[in-house]
């Protein structure tokens, strides 16, 4: 049996019901919504989150801290990680997301960490750099640049 043969066992799978098509149909006439009230109306029933009136989830429980909306975002990229590019490639944020390497480069750029160790010599040109992985790329010979 290959992929394309898989089918539902026979009987697994029931027909849409096709509601409101005459009352043979067991759906007919009120279509499963019952005589009257909210639901039965068009556009009838509550907003998401409603509960009758009573003080919803979201608002009884309570709330903390605070988001800080100058927080600065940046890719962060370990030295480590660095490791699979070839001896003298110079390393962009471009070069980064054409690899494949990141999605999309954050609003503040790229922030290069020292986890891990660097056995390549690259020139890493990046927003920012922790003290830690300079040392790492000078000490296996490649160069750092803050944009």
């Amino acid at each position: 049996m290959k992929l394309h043969e898989l089918r539902p066992a026979k009987g697994a799978v029931r027909g849409t019901k096709r509601k409101g098509r005459g009352t043979g149909s067991g759906l007919g006439k009120t279509a499963g919504r019952g005589h009257n009230g909210q639901n039965a109306r068009s556009g009838g029933g509550v907003r998401v989150g409603f509960e009758g009136g009573q003080m919803p989830l979201v608002r009884r429980i309570p709330k903390r801290g605070f988001t800080n909306v100058f927080k600065k975002q940046y890719n962060v990229i370990n030295v480590e990680d660095l490791n699979r590019f070839e001896n003298g490639t110079e390393i962009t944020a471009e070069f980064l997301k054409a690899e494949g390497f990141i999605k999309k480069i954050e609003k503040h750029g790229i922030k290069i960490l020292g986890d891990g160790n660097l056995e390549k010599s690259l020139t890493i040109k990046a927003h920012k750099f922790t003290k830690a992985a300079v040392e790492k790329i000078e000490a296996a010979g490649g160069k750092v640049e803050v944009i």
